[in-house]
């Protein structure tokens, strides 16, 4: 954590001359496009197999129809195609996964009174009029919706509110595939049809997420999520 917060207090610093008090968030910013950068070779990867996958739908869709009654050479067949193809039914799921641990140290940084046993001096960094280490209701107490944090905060919805809109009309035009798979088993996964028909409104959580979280972890969470809005639609033209 005392790493951490020195790199943090670095980029600050680096960042001063041009953004001033803010120069915090900034570095959080900076950081998280750092991050996102070097996961995107894992997001190029996850791209490429998720058109690997679609593209072998009508194979899957056959070895079904040519094993439906041995459900245990079914789900050999798939492997083995799987596998022949060099397609991985998990590689979508890397650049999520990498990324949790830059967030969760974001969360605990702007969440802890004192670091190495001094006090946490980066909870006196604000984004304009909002604490970094503070939370949306926070602003709420200190002077209502339309204080100088509660803007702040309002500025920041209407950025994810936008990104989601954007995520929701993309995957409203790209829907799921038709099969999609478990293991490489073949089998569908019960619910499917519920899951696809919610996916599109799952950007809008994030809403909850930024008004939950200190504002660090919420400018963390604005960034990724506009860095991959923007990546999908870049990736999976």
């Amino acid at each position: 954590m005392s790493v951490f917060a020195s790199l943090v207090e670095h980029l600050a610093d680096l960042l001063h001359p041009l953004f001033g008090a803010t120069a915090a968030a900034a570095a959080i910013v900076v950081f998280t496009a750092l991050v996102r950068l070097l996961v995107h070779p894992l997001s190029r990867a996850a791209a490429r197999g998720q058109k690997a996958r679609t593209a072998l739908q009508p194979r899957i869709a056959e070895l079904r129809r040519k094993h439906a009654k041995n459900p245990e050479r079914l789900q050999r067949a798939v492997l083995d195609l799987h596998a022949e193809e060099k397609v991985s039914p998990l590689s979508g799921l890397l650049p999520s996964l990498c990324q949790i641990p830059a967030f969760f140290l974001l969360y605990h940084l702007f969440s802890s009174s004192s670091i190495g046993g001094e006090d946490n001096a980066l909870l006196g960094h604000r984004l304009f009029a909002a604490p970094l280490g503070e939370r949306w209701t926070d602003a709420l107490s200190g002077g209502g919706v339309f204080g100088a944090a509660g803007l702040v905060y309002l500025a920041l919805f209407a950025v994810v509110a936008a990104v989601a809109t954007f995520n929701f009309v993309r995957a409203r035009r790209v829907p799921l595939p038709a099969a999609v798979t478990v293991t490489g088993a073949g089998q569908e996964v019960p619910g499917l049809g519920a899951v696809a028909k919610a996916m599109p409104f799952l950007s809008f959580f994030t809403l909850v997420t930024v008004a939950v979280v200190p504002l660090a972890a919420a400018l963390y969470v604005i960034t990724s999520t506009t860095w991959s809005a923007l990546e999908r639609a870049a990736l999976y033209r």
